[in-house]
């Protein structure tokens, strides 16, 4: 264990889409499921890191507004480093996610891609070779 380490909370409006999406088509392990402060967290790990998705007991009338990184300001996404880039964006295009940025190199040897999760989060993957 280390004394440094980042872990995202996401608020989902769905679990069952939610956890289709990271656990089930990014392939996310599912450690547990824990009751949190406000709802019913899943929390996923990804090397080191946990993603936590909550589902509110009362979902929140305001919404992240799509759009990603040309829409608002704030933490507008995430990014997973992976191992195969193009396998795993063409999971997500063929389970119906959509595609926000096809893979492109943004420094030479470094290759990104960026889907829409069910909530309109976006989430950037990362290879580099």
């Amino acid at each position: 264990m280390t004394d440094k380490g980042i872990d995202i909370g996401i608020i989902v409006r769905d679990s069952d889409a939610a956890l289709a999406f990271y656990r089930d088509t990014l392939g996310l392990e599912h450690v547990a499921d824990v009751r949190s402060l406000t709802g019913m967290m899943h929390r996923l790990q990804w090397g080191t890191s946990l993603v936590k998705l909550t589902r509110p007991d009362e979902l929140p009338d305001a919404a992240n507004p799509p759009g990603g990184l040309y829409t608002a300001s704030g933490i507008r996404y995430l990014t997973l480093t992976v191992p195969d880039l193009d396998a795993l964006v063409a999971r997500t295009e063929a389970a119906g996610y959509p595609t926000a940025v096809p893979r492109k190199e943004v420094r030479p040897g470094v290759f990104i891609a960026i889907v829409e999760d069910p909530d309109g989060n976006w989430v950037e993957f990362l290879q580099a070779s």
